[in-house]
């Protein structure tokens, strides 16, 4: 499988023979642009993820091909990809400032992708149980209606994936955000030298746990 990062919340897992693209964004919003809006367009998507109704989100008409779309909590199984969509929130407080929020859990070649959307809470056990066979987990680290770096961090100790790839944090584009570096200090690590995509499969996962930083593109 091969990991692309297209900014914020939007990645595309390109496998043998399945397309996925998760949360794509509208070309309006701060962290796109022209050039992203057209590689997004050439993506011949099999499935596309939305974990919640915004903007920065759900903008299904930015992916090429005509994907299967899903769209909250529940079993899907397309294209011999298996997906559990779980209910989370985008706060703290149960949704009441910001909403619900669906996690995502990827059952394709061999691996198991969560993408944990714009989660706003640490998870909670019956959310851990779905979760915890992750071997890729991608998750936000910005804070500002999300999960912050220190919350983050604890949500790794939790789910103990073997890769980590942190999304929605501050770069030039959206200011207000955490900074990466602040995640990997909570991660006790040096600063991750950023990769344009992550080619992996069962038999090339780390033994020990590893952060992945992509490169928007």
């Amino acid at each position: 499988m091969e990991i692309s990062w297209f900014g914020h919340a939007c990645f595309q897992l390109r496998g043998k023979n399945v397309n996925v693209v998760t949360d794509p964004f509208s070309p309006q919003q701060p962290s796109s642009s022209e050039d992203t809006a057209r590689l997004l367009s050439k993506i011949n998507a099999s499935i596309v993820t939305i974990s919640h109704p915004h903007p920065g989100h759900n903008y299904v008409q930015a992916v090429g091909g005509n994907p299967r779309v899903v769209r909250g909590p529940g079993e899907y199984e397309i294209s011999d990809v298996l997906i559990t969509g779980i209910a989370s929130y985008h706060d703290n407080k149960r949704g009441q400032e910001h909403g619900r929020n669906t996690i995502y859990v990827i059952h394709m070649d061999d691996l198991v992708i969560c993408h944990l959307g714009d989660l706003g809470h640490t998870l909670h056990e019956e959310q851990l149980e779905e979760v915890a066979d992750a071997d890729v987990l991608l998750l936000p680290i910005g804070g500002q209606h999300t999960i912050n770096a220190a919350q983050a961090a604890e949500i790794i100790s939790q789910v103990e994936p073997r890769i980590a790839i942190p999304m929605h944090y501050h770069s030039a584009s959206e200011e207000g955000l955490d900074p990466l570096n602040k995640f990997c200090r909570e991660m006790g690590i040096e600063a991750v030298s950023p990769q344009p995509k992550l080619s992996v499969t069962r038999a090339n996962l780390p033994a020990e746990m590893q952060i992945v930083v992509l490169t928007a593109k």
